[in-house]
Formats: C-alpha cells, sequence, structure tokens
C-alpha cells in the first residue's frame, strides 16, 4: 500500500516511474509531471493495462 504522503512527495525524473500498489494496480509518474493509476491485468493470456487519469 502506498502511503499518501510519498504520493505527494514524489517528483517526476527524466524516466517515467511506476509506484506500485499491489495487485496491479500502480502511480505512472511521466517526465512531464503527470500522475495516472493503472491498473496491470491478464485476459486471454496477453497482459493488458487499464487507464484511469
Amino acid at each position: 500500500m502506498l502511503p499518501d504522503i510519498q504520493l505527494r512527495k514524489t517528483k517526476p525524473t527524466e524516466k517515467p516511474q511506476k509506484l506500485s500498489d499491489g495487485g496491479g494496480l500502480f502511480l505512472l509518474v511521466t517526465p512531464q509531471g503527470g500522475k495516472f493509476w493503472r491498473l496491470a491485468y491478464r485476459f486471454a493470456g496477453k497482459q493488458k493495462t487499464l487507464n484511469r487519469t
């Protein structure tokens, strides 16, 4: 589980960062400073990603 303070203090870096919350849920922090929740899952044997802004 990601603490709220860690999410707020995360700064953009040169490369995108993935902060995992467990169970496939992660926060993607882009180099431009955008923060997006994503969910990684498998369907029919293929990995998929559900995007949520």
